[in-house]
């Protein structure tokens, strides 16, 4: 798991009191079929394509330094094939928006048109170490 440049130094900023920022109301999980830096320059699936959106996620509270998805999140491809699913994202909007954390997934999914990618409930851990 990894923190995209972005939330750094947003967390750097607020806390050490040169800017403030605030939490978004929603956090998002995009799919991707590349591995994307922490600038945002992996390839995620194309929005509104082969039935492809990212999905609102919610986290427990952090414990221990680390938070995991409180549900299950369920991706479903119609229309088309999206390819091998290699790597996710977490988004600050469900559109464009701002990478804030990204990972690996524990084993690529091939997903063809009709199938479905189901990541379980606390399958995606975020740790500040």
């Amino acid at each position: 798991m990894a923190k995209s440049n972005y939330l750094e130094n947003k967390v750097i900023d607020h806390f050490l009191g040169t800017s403030s920022t605030s939490a978004p109301s929603n956090v998002y999980m995009g799919l991707f079929t590349s591995n994307p830096t922490d600038a945002n320059s992996g390839t995620e699936l194309t929005i509104g394509s082969n039935g492809y959106s990212r999905n609102t996620i919610t986290f427990n509270a952090a414990s221990s330094g680390s938070a995991t998805n409180s549900s299950a999140e369920t991706f479903t491809a119609s229309g088309g094939n999206w390819g091998t699913i290699t790597h996710f994202g977490i988004f600050d909007a469900s559109t464009s928006g701002n990478l804030l954390y990204h990972g690996a997934l524990t084993d690529d999914k091939v997903i063809e048109d009709g199938d479905s990618l189901v990541v379980a409930t606390g399958a995606i851990t975020i740790t500040e170490t």
